[in-house]
């Protein structure tokens, strides 16, 4: 085999466990990866020894699987600070949090999905619970809508192609025209909304975070309980979620 061909095979390999491992964790021996990846257990297990070593897997001594290492968190934490995106939301997170109640979420889209880069949990009892990292579907999600909604016509017809259109709730869109014709409405009230979309008695708005230039890079919303967000309140944390991302704009 052409020893660059190989290289790049290891490569993939390598990611795609990892990817199994944050996918199917949060512990996962070598049996079920070789089982999920449909790779030899001789492959599996040196490339674990690998990403032990490196700190990128950890081995759990008590069930002698492995989880996800304490360097991916590391290096999760400087790629989504790398463009000053995080370290500036932060600020806009906790007065969501301090005006409405309810968590709030910063994410950017990737490939269909909304990735969670960070997060500010409701001080309540009853309330949606943050993971930052953690993906959604962008079509189920209110920061995904609102990020689809900035989408060029071009942009729009790649992202649409990468949708799951899985049904989690009796509410989520899973038709391309239906989904259409709720970003056109995005668009024109300036903030998205999953209304159980998701999961069924979480409700969440969003707006979107734009740039200088007037681009959308990432979205900022609430999650909270059904039972405390009524149409009124909705209505009302719409409106504080929009100023909270028009003041955004000052994040380079």
């Amino acid at each position: 085999m052409n020893p660059l061909l190989y290289r790049v095979q290891v490569l993939d390999r390598t990611c795609d466990i990892l990817e199994c491992l944050a996918n199917n964790g949060p512990e996962l021996g070598v049996s079920e990866i070789t089982s999920d990846l449909g790779l030899s257990k001789t492959t599996v297990h040196r490339l674990l020894s690998a990403l032990t070593q490196r700190e990128f897997v950890q081995r759990v001594p008590a069930s002698g699987k492995y989880r996800l290492g304490m360097k991916l968190f590391e290096l999760g934490q400087k790629a989504g600070n790398a463009d000053g995106l995080v370290a500036s939301a932060g600020s806009y997170l906790t007065r969501l949090v301090s005006e409405t109640g309810e968590t709030a979420h910063l994410g950017v889209l990737r490939e269909g999905q909304v990735v969670c880069l960070c997060a500010v949990e409701s001080p309540k009892t009853s309330r949606s619970p943050a993971a930052i990292g953690e993906r959604t579907p962008a079509h189920a999600s209110s920061l995904g809508k609102c990020m689809l909604a900035g989408l060029s016509s071009g942009e729009l017809t790649v992202a649409l192609a990468q949708l799951s259109w899985e049904r989690f709730t009796p509410r989520t869109m899973v038709s391309e025209e239906v989904l259409i014709k709720e970003l056109q409405k995005v668009r024109q009230q300036g903030f998205a909304v999953d209304d159980e979309e998701f999961e069924q008695g979480i409700k969440c708005v969003a707006a979107p975070v734009r740039d200088r230039s007037g681009r959308v890079r990432a979205a900022l919303g609430i999650a909270g309980p059904r039972s405390r967000l009524g149409p009124q309140v909705m209505q009302h944390h719409a409106a504080t979620v929009v100023g909270l991302s028009t003041q955004s704009r000052k994040i380079p």
